[in-house]
């Protein structure tokens, strides 16, 4: 199972939401490229980046901080937030970005996704960010009138190779994942599913990891010392399972 490290970026800084509110952000680092590197040197390959900004306002507002993340940490960086064109799409991919998540255009934007992914391939991944069962948009601001399952089924019909799946209502809490969750998408759908959201202990990654599933997103149990990476990368891989 592949680990990604997540840094949330808000104005060219490192920083945490709780639950997706923006009006309760921790600031961990002014310099994210370095948290970037602290997180290669214990050796992981991924990273998982959400421009909150972008999320929010559909901007780039952190591309120049992403670029130097690339450049100094040599990670493999996934990014998120606020991708809603194919303009973005080129941006990010030029910049070096491994694959792009499209959120809120892949809701609101019929044809979009589908059009991409002929284009773009493996290179375009979805996020479906889950409010009490519902696709969540624009920053989780908004909560769409599609199911979780729908929407799955849609993009895994189109040829979506890998999604992005948060349960708002863990995220940032470190009270533990929604389990039951994960297993029922990856028993549903032949799509390479990555968890996200409340990740709290290595137990959770080895449950995780025996599940099957694709990959593992880690937030604030990471910054919070509730998780040591290179412990979790071990298992990850299948040592101390």
């Amino acid at each position: 199972m592949k680990l990604f490290p997540a840094i949330d970026l808000y104005e060219g800084k490192a920083v945490r939401l709780l639950r997706g509110e923006y009006d309760k952000m921790t600031i961990y680092s002014e310099t994210p490229a370095e948290v970037a590197k602290s997180f290669a040197s214990v050796g992981t390959d991924y990273l998982h980046v959400v421009d909150l900004e972008g999320a929010r306002d559909g901007t780039t507002a952190n591309l120049e901080t992403i670029r130097q993340i690339i450049s100094e940490s040599g990670l493999k960086v996934e990014v998120g937030g606020g991708i809603r064109s194919e303009e973005v799409i080129k941006q990010y991919l030029a910049a070096g970005v491994l694959r792009v998540i499209l959120g809120t255009a892949a809701i609101t934007r019929s044809g979009f996704v589908e059009e991409m992914i002929a284009k773009y391939g493996e290179q375009i991944a979805v996020g479906v960010d889950i409010k009490d069962g519902m696709v969540a948009i624009k920053g989780w601001t908004e909560v769409s009138e599609k199911s979780c399952e729908d929407f799955c089924q849609e993009l895994d019909s189109i040829g979506v190779k890998t999604i992005i799946c948060t349960d708002i209502s863990k995220d940032g809490l470190l009270a533990g994942t929604n389990m039951a969750l994960y297993q029922e998408l990856n028993a549903k759908f032949s799509m390479d599913i990555v968890a996200s959201g409340g990740v709290t202990s290595i137990d959770e990654i080895r449950q995780l990891c025996k599940m099957g599933m694709y990959g593992a997103i880690l937030g604030k149990a990471l910054y919070a010392g509730a998780i040591d990476l290179a412990e979790a990368l071990k298992v990850a891989r299948g040592e101390n399972l």
